[in-house]
């Protein structure tokens, strides 16, 4: 036995050095095959493999100004309520009810807002186009195409 390893005579260093020689191969080869592997993962019978449609927001229903008014009534009651509960002075529900719906009466209504922002876009994207040396779109038409497209009633 002695005499083999005698002749043989590989030191650590050369062992160390083909190790790798021999592993870097069979990794390179291995990693090569795996790629079908790593592509279907996340598909089978259980995968969804399609995009999902994408979700319309729902179209608000009208405001009911006198529920709305039954209902912050209601809310501001019971504020006053706990406020007494804890010691406090009680609310003056009438006058603070009076300017929650005085504000929200005032305010321009978010379908006004949204379809004035979506006409300084269309405006916007105008300017972008006749810069580009494109035809200018008509823009209460694209206004109305493009909200009907927010909305989804279009």
């Amino acid at each position: 036995m002695n005499l083999l390893a005698g002749e043989i005579a590989i030191s650590t260093g050369t062992v160390l050095a083909l190790i790798p020689l021999i592993a870097l191969p069979i990794a390179a080869t291995a990693f090569a095959r795996s790629g079908p592997a790593w592509r279907s993962i996340g598909k089978g019978p259980l995968a969804i493999d399609e995009d999902l449609p994408p979700v319309r927001p729902a179209q608000a229903a009208p405001i009911d100004r006198e529920l709305q008014a039954a209902e912050a009534r209601q809310m501001l009651e019971a504020k006053s309520y706990h406020r007494q509960q804890r010691g406090g002075s009680p609310l003056d529900v009438d006058a603070e009810l009076a300017r929650l719906l005085e504000d929200s009466q005032d305010s321009t209504s978010p379908d006004e807002e949204l379809r004035d922002e979506v006409r300084r876009l269309v405006v916007a994207r105008n300017e972008r186009r006749l810069r580009q040396g494109q035809p200018a779109l008509d823009v209460e038409t694209e206004t109305e195409r493009q909200l009907a497209d927010l909305v989804g009633s279009g």
